[in-house]
C-alpha cells in the first residue's frame, strides 16, 4: 500500500466509498485544484431533449485564465471502482454529441447557478467587462454556445481501463488523478496535480511579462542528439509526450532544445496534427513540413531560466524575438 511519510505521521492511500463523499472532497478544495482564476460551479441538473439524450454533468468549470479567451470545461467526477465505460465512455460520448443542441439550456442552467451566488456573480460580471463583453448574459454566450466541447475526468486513480476508455473516444478529455490518503486518526490529506498546473509552472519560469494561457502557439521539447537526428529531423515527428488535451488545438509550433554540449534551441516545425500514440496517455506531434532551422538561442551561463528538462510552452513571437533563452519563455 502506497504510504506518505511526514514529520506529522503516516498516511495511507485510501478509497473513497462514494461518489458523493469524492465530489464533496473536489467542492472543498477546487480553489487549489483549479486556481484563482477558475470558478467551479457543483451542479448536477439535467439539460437535454425529452425524448432524447439527456446528460447530467457533475459540474462546470469556466477557465477565466485566458484574458480575452474564457472557456467552459464539462466536468465528470468518477471513481476508478466503477464500470468506466458506462459512467465515463458513454457519458462523455453523450455530453459531446448532445452538448451543442443542449447549449441554450446550459446556458439557463449556468445563468441561475452563478446569479443566486453574488461573489460569484461579481467575478464573472467583473471578467466579462475586463474581456471586453457586454455583460453575464454575452460571457456565457461566448463560452457555451461559440465554443467547441471540452471535458474534464477527476478520478481517484488513472488505470490502464480508464486509458482504454479514454482512447476509443475520438477527442481525449483532461484527466486529472485525485488520490486520498489518511492517517490513524482519520485526518485526510489529498495528492493531485492541478488543472493545467504544468503549463501554468512552465510560463511562469521566466524574466518577462507572463504570457497569456491564450498566446501560447509553440511547445518547446529537450532533445538529446540522437533522438533529434532520428525523430525530430529524420521522422518529421515527436513522439510519446504528454501534452493536455485542452491544449492541443491551440499549438501551433514544435521547437526542439538541443542538450548539451549545444544546450540551445535550434530547429522548428509546425505542427499537422497531435495524435494519441499507440495505446498510452501520451501523444505523437506531426510535423506539416520538415523542422528549419532558426538562429540558435542559446541557455545563458548562470541565466535565470534554466535548461528544460521537460516540455515548455511559448509563443512564435517570443521565439523569433529572443536572443537566448531568458528571453524565450
Amino acid at each position: 500500500m502506497t504510504k506518505i511519510v511526514t514529520a506529522w505521521g503516516i498516511y495511507r492511500l485510501v478509497r473513497m466509498e462514494s461518489e458523493d463523499e469524492f465530489e464533496r472532497a473536489i467542492v472543498e478544495h477546487c480553489r487549489e485544484i483549479f486556481g484563482p482564476r477558475r470558478i467551479y460551479i457543483d451542479c448536477k441538473r439535467r439539460v437535454g431533449q425529452k425524448g432524447g439524450k439527456q446528460i447530467i454533468p457533475d459540474g462546470y468549470l469556466i477557465d477565466f485564465s485566458r484574458q480575452r479567451d474564457p472557456q467552459l470545461v464539462v466536468v465528470e467526477n468518477e471513481l476508478a471502482s466503477h464500470d468506466l465505460f458506462k459512467h465515463i465512455g458513454v457519458q462523455l460520448l453523450q455530453y459531446s454529441v448532445s452538448f451543442p443542441q443542449s447549449a441554450k439550456q446550459v446556458k439557463r442552467v449556468l445563468y441561475e447557478e452563478i446569479a443566486r451566488n453574488p461573489d460569484i456573480a461579481s467575478v464573472c460580471i467583473d471578467y466579462a467587462q475586463e474581456a471586453g463583453l457586454r455583460n453575464l448574459d454575452h460571457l456565457l454566450d461566448h463560452i457555451v454556445v461559440d465554443k467547441p466541447f471540452q471535458a474534464l475526468v477527476i478520478i481517484d486513480e488513472v488505470t490502464d481501463d480508464l486509458q482504454n476508455v479514454l482512447n476509443s473516444l475520438a477527442a481525449s478529455p483532461e484527466v486529472i488523478e485525485f488520490k486520498t490518503y489518511e492517517d490513524e486518526e482519520g485526518t485526510r490529506i489529498y495528492r493531485f496535480e492541478p488543472y493545467l498546473g504544468e503549463v501554468e509552472d512552465s510560463i511562469q519560469q521566466t524574466t518577462l511579462p507572463l504570457l497569456d494561457t491564450a498566446e501560447i502557439d509553440t511547445v518547446v521539447v529537450p532533445a538529446r542528439e540522437e533522438g533529434f537526428v532520428e525523430t525530430f529531423m529524420g521522422e518529421n515527428r515527436w513522439h510519446a509526450v504528454r501534452i493536455h488535451a485542452n491544449m492541443r488545438s491551440q499549438l501551433k509550433y514544435i521547437a526542439a532544445y538541443r542538450i548539451r554540449p549545444i544546450s540551445a534551441i535550434t530547429h522548428v516545425a509546425p505542427i499537422h496534427s497531435i495524435e494519441r500514440w499507440k495505446d498510452t496517455n501520451k501523444v505523437v506531434v506531426n510535423f506539416a513540413t520538415p523542422a528549419e532551422e532558426i538562429k540558435h538561442i542559446r541557455l545563458v551561463s548562470n541565466g535565470k531560466v534554466m535548461a528544460p528538462q521537460s516540455l515548455r510552452y511559448t509563443s512564435m513571437e517570443r521565439l523569433q524575438n529572443a536572443r537566448n533563452l531568458d528571453e524565450a519563455f
